[in-house]
C-alpha cells in the first residue's frame, strides 16, 4: 500500500522544462503528445534525467519525430541500456498532424518541445508548440519584463 502511494507521488511531480525555449520562441498553438519510448528511458525520465536544449521536431513519411532530445542512460542499465540521442516518434491523432504540418510548412515556424511530464496512467507525454523565433528586441523586452517585475515584488506591491 505504501509503495502504491510512493509511485503515485513520483509520477505526479515529473515536470521537466525546456525553459531556453520560452526565451527564444513566441508559442502559437501548443499540442500534448504521446512519445514512443524503448526499454530503460521511461526510467531515466522519471528520475529527471532529460535535456530538451537544442530538441526540435520534424515530419517524415509515418509521423512526427523529435530529435536531440538527450535522455541519459539508466544508471542501473544493462548491456539493453537505450541510446541516448536516438529519434523518438511523437503520438497525435491524425487530425492534430494534419494541422501541424500544414502550419509548420509556412515560412518562419517550426515545432520545438517545451516539457515532458508523467500522465496521470503512467504514460511519458512530450508538450510540443508551434512556434516562431523571436528577434532580438523581442528578448530584450522580455528581459526588461522580468527585471520589472522582480523589483515590484521586491518592493512589495
Amino acid at each position: 500500500m505504501a509503495k502504491a502511494k510512493d509511485k503515485d507521488r513520483i509520477q505526479k511531480h515529473v515536470n521537466i522544462v525546456n525553459r531556453r525555449a520560452s526565451f527564444e520562441y513566441q508559442f502559437l498553438v501548443k499540442y500534448t503528445a504521446g512519445i514512443m519510448l524503448k526499454g530503460t528511458e521511461i526510467k531515466s525520465i522519471r528520475e529527471g534525467n532529460v535535456n530538451m536544449g537544442d530538441a526540435f521536431c520534424t515530419f517524415h513519411n509515418d509521423g512526427l519525430w523529435v530529435h536531440q532530445m538527450h535522455i541519459a542512460k539508466f544508471t542501473e542499465g544493462t548491456y539493453n541500456n537505450h541510446e541516448p540521442m536516438r529519434e523518438r516518434k511523437l503520438l497525435l491523432n491524425k487530425r492534430e498532424l494534419n494541422q501541424l504540418e500544414k502550419k509548420s510548412q509556412e515560412q518562419g515556424l517550426t515545432i520545438i518541445p517545451i516539457r515532458i511530464f508523467i500522465s496521470e496512467r503512467g504514460f511519458a507525454k512530450v508538450e510540443i508548440a508551434l512556434a516562431r523565433g523571436k528577434k532580438l528586441f523581442d528578448k530584450r523586452e522580455d528581459i526588461k519584463a522580468k527585471d520589472q517585475k522582480r523589483e515590484m515584488d521586491r518592493s512589495g506591491y
